[in-house]
Order: structure tokens, then C-alpha cells, then sequence
């Protein structure tokens, strides 16, 4: 291929975690072609500083060595020259996680945003990577799960592969190594999975279905008619270890981590909360592929990536995801309405848990991620809401809002479709343009048929609660608040460092707040009795609430004494029960949920 920007990629040094990478530009700037590294990654609102991990880099021009001078954090700039110009670089991958690179002798990964240097200018212009094995023998059954297209490679095998621009370059993970490996067809497209990891007894057979179920329920939605997916295929990469959490989406794979405990079992067909975990996880990551990949704020049309890209609609697109995830779990059939419900009552006495929510707004949440969310601390729940969260609760409320207006005539879904049709379907086949906070208002309001100015005002750019109580009632859905039946309380939440019971956070107005403890204090006794890290909740079990307690904490190096005196826990404890009648709600829940539809 003339006149592309060509990578060779090599796990140089699995032991010293280190990946090699070669760029070679056909034709450079004259006047000095300039490099850089993104400082992020879509879909994790933080600057990230991938540059850092670069641990020696150098150019060179008709075999001899060319002056690299560095601009700033992460840009580089070669001398001028005329002809083919070699980059050689070396980075440092030992970052576990969906978001930047791993490599050791079991296995390697890497987002494009950690390793491929962006030839500024050059952008547009196709990109071929040649992956390469590790040398050694120990190495000779890896092989490569990515959903970047074969350029001179078998699929799952090392060899070239192309994309069509640097933005579909680095949204194609990559994992290597030895791996399970299933396949599944949804609607007609083929959905890979790959674990990696040691996980005895894996069904995959039983996640195949499961997943099959999800993803057709989410191609349907927004593709009634045609059923067709956006991708031509799809891979879900999970690394499986003993305790981890995370996802993040692409547009044709996501990359997700989990505790192998999560993962089903061959033989038992119980559905575990671990494993509903992961499915609500798998299921969220793929609902992106629609909703963020493709629908995006027009911040992000394109990235920015060398800096900040404010926003106020995050809580749309990982809020509304949020809604979707678990109810997309239940309209497939693969947990039952009961099981939902515990998921959003969950949600919901997990948003009222914090004081931050009536403080920050989840449009003011959006816009600050990149300092606040992405970078909490000890007290980030008297602070900030999540946009997830909170989010995913104004998703239920606009859904219902739309729903009892229309008299079951319309939904959020009706929405989410509208915004595909003018946003999302054509994004990557000439028709890029993100959507603006008004504009994305104005979808909702004309699915709606009546203004929603005042909802936004009041639950988007506000920070009052949603009434989910009173938006449920018509649905046959019981709220039921049980904090009466709660035990006493310090209004803490703890974490085990060691043995000892540590201090995570001090929730605002609660007994250890007004008593003066902090987070960080690490308990020691409560009326004399050692506190360890699993035995508080025994120890205050045997008060009431009103009591006063002599509670001892080191803070620091320094013994403290504190009297609290205990209350029930101020947080509500919300309950939510489906009810059989009266017909009508049970219609419209039926509607709501899938159930109607799967009755047919």
C-alpha cells in the first residue's frame, strides 16, 4: 500500500514489560514532522499522560540518526527531511486495567492511545500495524484478538493489520497471548469472546447464550425494522483475575476485566450476583456501541485528544447506558423482573446514600469529570454525584416521564432511536457530527410531544431528586422505604487495610461525622471491645439507636477517643415490588420491561 502510516509492534521484553514499536513515514513534513501521544482515552475522562511511559525513543533518516527535539509532555518533532523517515520507541506497559497497556510472560495488551504516536498531518491516511510474537519458545502458542481488519494476517493470528484512519487505529484494543475463545451470531453478525486468565470450568456455552440474548435485544431496539448491527463484527475481551472491575467501549469490541469468580460455571445454572455483575457490565459496554461511539457529543466530533474535552451530557451517555444496561438484561429474558427491580432499588439507595448529590448537578458532574469524579478522594460523597448513577436514575424517570405523557404511546426508546437516525447511523460513513446539550433536549421533548424544560431544569441542571415513587405508581411498582428495620450506625464507610477497620469516607451530618472522626482514622475499640475488620458491624449490632458509645481510633500515629452517639442510618432503604394488579399497570409495566413483547 503507497502512502500510509506504517507501525511494527513487537512485545520486545514481556519480563521487563516492554513493547517495541517502529513507525515508519513515507513522507514526512519537510519542515519537520511533529509526533504526539494522546493524553487520554475516549471513554475515561482523565488526563493520563500515556507519553510517560515512553522510555527511550529515537528517529533515523537514510540509516543514520536524525535530532528528535521534544515540544511538550508528549510531542516530539524530527529534524526536516525529505524521504522516509523511521521513529524506534519503547514503552513500558504494567498498567492492568481496560485503559492503557499490560505485557508479562502470560499475556500482552494495549489500547492504540498508549502506543501509537499520532504523525500530525497525517491523520487521515490509512494505518498498518504488523504485530509481532515475542521471540522464544514459550510464546509459540499466542495468539492476537483484536477487531482491527486483516491486512496479511489469519484472524487471531499475528501478521498486518489496517485501519482506515489514526481514530480507527486506536480504537481497536489488543490482546495476546493464549486465550478462550467462543463465537456467537446476533442478528447475523458474528460476536467473539475471548477470556483471558485461568478460569477452571468456564461455560462459555452458557455466556454465549446469554450474550446472544443481550446483544439482539440492543440491535432491535435501535434497529426495529432491519435488525442490523453497526459493526460488521464484534469481540468482547475479558481478563480474568482474582478481584478486578472494569469496561471499557470501542467501536466494534469492548475490553473488560473481572474477578474469575464472575464468571459462570459449567454445571450450575444458578445466576450468581457476580455473574449478573458481568453481564450488566458486558451489556453496558455494548449499548456504547450506539450510545457514545457513534451518537457522541459534538465535543467529541473529533477527539481532542492532547487535552480536556468539556461536556455537560456525559450523564446522557454513561447515565442513560446505565439505565439501559440492566434493563436490556431483563427485556432479554436473562434475569426476571424481581432481580431487576433489586438492581434499581440498589441504584437508587446508593445515590441517596450521599450528601454531594444535592451539591453538584449531574450536567455540573459531566463537565467536571476530567477533576472530579475521575479523581475522587475521601470526600467525594459529600461532594459530587455520579453521573453514572444519578444518571441512570433520570434515564428511569425520563423513560416513565415519556411514557405516562404518552399514555404508553411512546418511551425513551422512541428517543434513543431518533437520536441514532439523525446522530449516530452515518457517523462513521461521512456523516460525523456530535449533538449539542439543546439539541439532544429537543429530541427528547419531541418524542414527548410536551415541553421538558422544567425536568431538565429541575433533575438535569438541578439537583433535586427525581419522583421515582410517584413516576412508578402507574407502572404497579411498590416503593417501600426500610429504614425502620436498620440497625444502628456510625455513618461510615469502612475498608480492611490488613486486619484493621480503616475509615473510607465520614458521610456529612452522620453519628462519626458530628462525633469528629475523619476518614483515614483507623478504628481501634468501640467500649473497649477491639474492633477488627470484619467484626464492626457485630459490635454495634448489640446497641440501639439513641446509645452512646466510647469509640478509640488512631489517626496517623496518634490514639484518639471519641463518644458517638448511634442513630439509624439516615439513608433511605428503598424497596421496590412489582405488583400484579391493577391490569392496566401491569400492561404498562409489561410494555416497559419486554415482557409483553416476549409473550408474543
Amino acid at each position: 500500500m503507497k502512502n500510509v502510516i506504517q507501525y511494527t509492534l513487537s512485545a520486545k521484553d514481556p519480563a521487563a514489560h516492554l513493547f517495541e514499536v517502529t513507525l515508519v513515514v513515507s513522507a514526512p513534513d519537510p519542515q519537520g514532522q511533529v509526533f504526539s501521544l494522546p493524553a487520554w482515552i475516549p471513554g475515561s475522562y482523565m488526563i493520563r499522560e500515556f507519553a510517560r511511559n515512553i522510555v527511550r525513543i529515537e528517529a533515523e533518516h537514510g540509516g543514520a540518526r536524525l535530532p528528535l527535539r521534544k515540544l511538550d509532555k508528549h510531542t516530539w518533532q524530527a529534524a526536516p527531511c525529505r524521504s522516509k523517515l523511521v521513529v524506534r520507541y519503547e514503552v513500558y506497559a504494567w498498567d492492568l486495567s481496560v485503559r492503557a497497556a499490560h505485557l508479562d510472560q502470560t499475556h500482552g495488551f494495549f489500547n492504540g492511545t498508549s502506543v501509537f504516536l499520532r504523525v500530525h498531518g497525517a491523520e487521515q491516511l490509512p494505518h498498518v500495524v504488523d504485530l509481532r510474537r515475542p521471540d522464544g519458545d514459550a510464546y509459540k502458542t499466542w495468539r492476537v484478538a483484536t477487531a482491527l481488519p486483516e491486512l496479511k494476517a489469519k484472524r487471531y493470528g499475528f501478521g498486518t493489520y489496517v485501519a482506515g484512519d489514526y481514530d480507527e487505529l486506536i480504537d481497536h484494543p489488543v490482546e495476546m497471548g493464549t486465550f478462550a475463545l467462543a463465537t456467537f451470531s446476533a442478528h447475523g453478525v458474528a460476536h467473539d469472546i475471548v477470556i483471558t486468565g485461568r478460569v477452571p470450568n468456564l461455560d462459555m456455552t452458557r455466556l454465549c447464550t446469554d450474550l446472544k440474548k443481550i446483544c439482539e435485544a440492543q440491535i432491535a431496539l435501535f434497529e426495529p425494522k432491519t435488525r442490523r448491527a453497526p459493526m460488521q463484527r464484534y469481540l468482547f475481551m475479558t481478563l480474568a483475575v482474582g478481584d478486578g472491575y472494569g469496561g471499557l467501549e470501542h467501536r466494534a469490541s469492548t475490553a473488560l476485566i473481572c474477578s474469575r469468580a464472575d464468571l459462570p460455571v459449567k454445571g450450575r445454572k444458578e445466576m450468581s450476583d457476580g455473574y449478573r455483575t458481568y453481564l450488566g457490565l458486558c451489556s453496558h459496554e455494548y449499548f456504547h456501541t450506539w450510545n457514545v461511539k457513534r451518537i457522541k457529543p459534538a465535543v467529541f466530533a473529533p477527539y481532542a485528544l492532547d487535552r480536556e474535552a468539556y461536556t455537560p451530557l456525559l450523564w446522557l451517555f454513561e447515565g442513560l447506558t446505565s439505565y439501559y444496561d440492566d434493563l436490556m438484561l431483563v427485556r432479554s429474558g436473562v434475569i426476571a423482573e424481581a432481580d431487576y427491580f433489586k438492581l434499581v432499588a440498589k441504584n437508587i439507595n446508593m445515590v441517596l446514600r450521599g450528601s454531594g448529590r444535592t451539591k453538584q448537578s449531574v450536567a455540573e458532574s459531566s463537565f467536571d469529570a476530567w477533576t472530579k469524579y475521575y479523581r475522587q478522594d475521601e470526600n467525594a460523597p459529600n461532594a459530587i454525584v455520579s453521573y453514572y448513577t444519578k444518571g441512570s436514575l433520570i434515564g428511569l424517570a425520563l423513560d416513565l416521564t415519556i411514557r405516562v405523557e404518552t399514555r404508553g404511546k411512546r418511551s425513551l426508546d422512541d428517543a434513543m432511536r431518533l437520536l441514532w437516525q439523525r446522530y449516530g447511523r452515518d457517523f462513521y460513513e461521512g456523516g460525523a457530527r456530535g449533538v449539542s446539550d439543546a439539541e439532544a433536549e429537543a429530541v427528547f421533548e419531541e418524542v414527548a410531544g410536551v415541553k421538558l424544560k422544567r425536568f431538565f431544569d429541575r433533575y438535569v441542571r438541578g439537583t433535586e431528586d427525581p419522583p421515582l415513587a410517584k413516576l412508578l405508581q402507574p407502572f404497579g411498582v411498590d416503593w417501600r422505604d426500610e429504614r425502620k428495620n436498620a440497625k444502628p450506625d456510625l455513618g461510615v464507610r469502612t475498608r480492611r487495610e490488613g486486619g484493621d477497620c480503616k475509615l473510607a469516607n465520614v458521610y456529612e451530618g452522620g453519628p462519626a461525622h458530628r462525633a469528629g472522626l475523619s476518614a483515614g482514622d483507623v478504628l481501634v475499640a468501640v467500649d473497649g471491645l477491639r474492633v477488627t475488620a470484619s467484626n464492626l458491624d457485630v459490635l454495634l449490632g448489640r446497641y440501639a439507636s439513641g446509645d452512646t458509645v466510647e469509640l478509640h481510633a488512631f489517626r496517623r500515629d496518634e490514639l484518639m477517643r471519641f463518644e458517638v452517639e448511634l442513630q439509624l442510618d439516615a439513608a433511605p432503604k428503598v424497596v421496590l415490588t412489582p405488583q400484579p394488579k391493577p391490569a392496566t399497570a401491569a400492561r404498562l409495566r409489561a410494555a416497559w420491561l419486554g415482557s409483553a413483547e416476549k409473550a408474543r
